[in-house]
């Protein structure tokens, strides 16, 4: 748990270390171009977070059930809950067929839990259990909050990069003894995005990690959500979901058909490098030695 929090805020203090290097660089040292930048991520970023739930479970075409509706589903989830000492989360159920599942709210008293179809008719119970406890864990994480605040960074950033890219194209009010050179300007503006961006998917990928080892401690062993993971990437690859790539990252494995078939095993490569999830082998390698 202390490695993946503190990688965690390595990389949020390299976000925001990024946006002050670059709003330093483009924008002369200017506090403006910052400020401009982390009001337009607020602004996009803030509304997503503030109604992350309703925007999920709409994509999802998600319907939040009661105890009547999935007796069993429900109260495994109660159960999880109060093992976990934390308040119960609205449950809810998609009508995909594909086995997955995601947590979404902006804390514990205003989560949902999502389970789609798939996962509820495909699977055995302590499987599903293993589900739901790592959706659990990305709510008592906060890692909704986390991920809202990198994607706001990386939006700020991305904001300022563009701002910096026009300015230099068609030039700014500055004497040019103070203007930055215009060639430098353009290529960090294009370099300032993709590195955010890789910055926030390895924050994305280290929540992953953290959920899955806070599920397998809530358990007491990470064998059943081994092996949940391992039915669900055999099985996603034959029913994609179609969900945009902005919700995508909230399910336990993504739900995209072309990061399905990224090729299997624990190295490096670039389509991981930008991929929101671990590779589904390493989590299961990490699992297993529990």
């Amino acid at each position: 748990m202390i490695k993946n929090t503190f990688k965690t805020t390595v990389l949020l203090a390299g976000l925001g270390g990024l946006i002050v290097a670059i709003a330093s660089l483009l924008g002369g040292g200017s506090s403006g171009a910052v400020m401009f930048g982390l009001v337009i991520a607020l602004v996009m970023v803030g509304g997503s977070y503030w109604f992350s739930d309703k925007l999920a479970l709409r994509a999802a075409k998600a319907q939040v059930v009661t105890e009547a509706d999935a007796p069993e589903f429900y109260r495994m989830v109660a159960s999880l809950a109060a093992r976990a000492n934390m308040p119960m989360p609205r449950v809810a159920i998609s009508p995909s067929e594909q086995p997955n599942a995601f947590a979404t709210g902006r804390g514990p008293r205003s989560a949902v839990v999502c389970a789609t179809q798939g996962l509820l008719r495909s699977m055995p119970a302590d499987e599903i259990e293993g589900v739901m406890a790592h959706e659990l864990m990305h709510v008592r994480n906060r890692d909704i909050l986390i991920g809202s605040v990198a994607a706001a960074i990386a939006t700020a950033i991305s904001a300022i990069a563009q701002m910096a890219y026009f300015a230099a194209l068609f030039g700014g009010g500055r004497d040019d003894e103070d203007r930055p050179n215009p060639l430098a300007v353009m290529l960090i503006s294009m370099l300032a995005p993709i590195s955010a961006s890789l910055i926030q998917m390895a924050i994305s990928r280290s929540r992953e990690f953290e959920a899955d080892r806070s599920a397998a401690e809530l358990l007491g062993s990470g064998q059943s959500l081994a092996r949940a993971l391992e039915r669900i990437e055999i099985m996603a690859t034959r029913m994609p979901m179609n969900v945009s790539p902005a919700q995508a990252q909230a399910y336990i494995h993504n739900p995209l058909a072309e990061f399905q078939n990224q090729r299997r095993g624990t190295g490096v490569n670039l389509a991981r490098l930008f991929s929101t999830h671990p590779s589904t082998d390493e989590r299961i390698r990490r699992l297993r030695a529990m």
